[in-house]
């Protein structure tokens, strides 16, 4: 199990820095839904992991003095993503994906944003 994690942590990482040379906006990959239903159950999770570390790193960086709603969408994001898990995360994905096979376009921070952190945020606390 440590291997599996390790193994998609690396991946997670890999896939970051490999994205973080200078890039256009219009040169930055999108992930689709095309890509997700193409995935590994290990790629799939090596992505929101790395979702997950992007949330973490902005929300310590700015500690006790979290941007407005207005400046950033992660507190939000947070908010609406507590109570899920990787597996949760990654079966709603594929539940959705797999009853909208006509949406494969459509990327799938998108999908992540409506599809599970609008209904958490509608949760009470």
């Amino acid at each position: 199990m440590k291997w599996q994690w390790r193994t998609a942590l690396l991946l997670a990482c890999i896939a970051f820095f490999a994205g973080t040379s200078v890039a256009r906006a219009d040169e930055v990959p999108v992930v689709t839904g095309e890509h997700w239903t193409k995935s590994s159950p290990e790629v799939k999770k090596a992505y929101l992991i790395g979702i997950a570390n992007m949330l973490q790193v902005e929300t310590a960086y700015f500690g006790a003095n979290p941007p407005t709603d207005a400046q950033s969408f992660v507190p939000r994001m947070v908010k609406g993503l507590r109570g899920q898990t990787l597996d949760t995360v990654r079966d709603a994905l594929d539940r959705w994906y797999g009853s909208n096979s006509a949406q494969l376009q459509r990327p799938v921070i998108e999908t992540i944003w409506f599809e599970v952190v609008v209904p958490g945020l509608k949760k009470p606390n």
